[in-house]
């Protein structure tokens, strides 16, 4: 409405529908002022003496967005604190995401490809809005090793496969060094099934989100090692909140699975001085796929 804030125009709403209702859940429309401050005082005369809002007592919206009353009797003061509490309640409910209730629910298929097509339609989660495709996977479903990186990038959102970039070229050299390849024996996936706007670190709403169905990916899988590659992935799989420099170098367990966190190629091609410590984990790999 011309000439009325959208804070006010919801002060109008909440004050006529408690006026109407004698209370109830907050629900908010928009005056001025001046209106708001009349319409409180009307609205605790049509209340009654017998109602909540009776002479003497006025209405305050706290934090937790239930209605309470005070004994404040100035109309003036408690809608300003109303108004406060609206506001702060308001920016609380404005930064929380918007999550699918039912998205951690762990009842997925037991089928591959049908745990697949339902990735491929998934709406969990806000990347849904964004994405161009969704990236389930790549390599072989029977493979030896899977790799799980942390999401995808544009490359990625343009092909539908994880980590075919640059950073996904360095992967597969990496791997082919240890006598791995995609195609044969390397199964990979992410933890997100979708590019975060920007390449933006992945945000824990859409990792609790979208993490069912990696764990279902590596129950159908059955690999017999896991390399969890970026800080993303190993701290979700090791279930610790250790730096990647701390996880690396060790052999851990993943429902029985022996895991394994290094660097992300992406940060490798960045960094030089992790070369070493990925190759040390990289031989480590090895022996453990040779039984060592």
């Amino acid at each position: 409405m011309s000439g009325r804030t959208p804070l006010a125009a919801e002060v109008a709403r909440f004050l006529r529908q408690r006026a109407e209702l004698q209370g109830g859940e907050l629900v908010l429309d928009g005056v001025d002022r001046a209106e708001a401050l009349s319409m409180a005082r009307a609205g605790r005369s049509v209340a009654g003496d017998s109602g909540p809002d009776a002479p003497g007592r006025t209405v305050e919206e706290p934090a937790s967005g239930t209605l309470r009353s005070t004994d404040s009797p100035d109309p003036e003061t408690s809608l300003a604190s109303f108004l406060k509490a609206e506001v702060e309640a308001r920016s609380r409910r404005d930064a929380e995401p918007e999550v699918d209730q039912g998205a951690t629910d762990p009842e997925l298929p037991d089928d591959y490809d049908a745990l697949r097509e339902l990735a491929l339609g998934c709406t969990r989660c806000r990347l849904s809005e964004t994405r161009n495709q969704v990236v389930f996977a790549d390599g072989s479903p029977d493979a030896r090793l899977m790799v799980v990186g942390e999401a995808p990038g544009a490359n990625e959102d343009a092909s539908g496969l994880p980590f075919v970039g640059q950073a996904g070229r360095f992967l597969d050299l990496l791997l082919a060094c240890v006598g791995l390849s995609r195609e044969e024996s390397v199964y990979i996936a992410n933890v997100l099934k979708c590019r975060p706007p920007g390449n933006r670190d992945p945000q824990a709403d859409e990792i609790e989100c979208c993490s069912p169905f990696l764990r279902k990916q590596i129950e159908l899988v059955q690999p017999e090692v896991i390399l969890a590659v970026g800080t993303f992935a190993g701290k979700l799989l090791t279930g610790t909140s250790s730096t990647l420099g701390r996880l690396r170098g060790e052999v851990y367990s993943y429902e029985g699975v022996p895991l394994l966190v290094t660097y992300h190629p992406a940060a490798l091609l960045r960094n030089g001085r992790w070369t070493r410590p990925v190759w040390d984990d990289l031989q480590l790999l090895r022996s453990v796929l040779d039984g060592g």
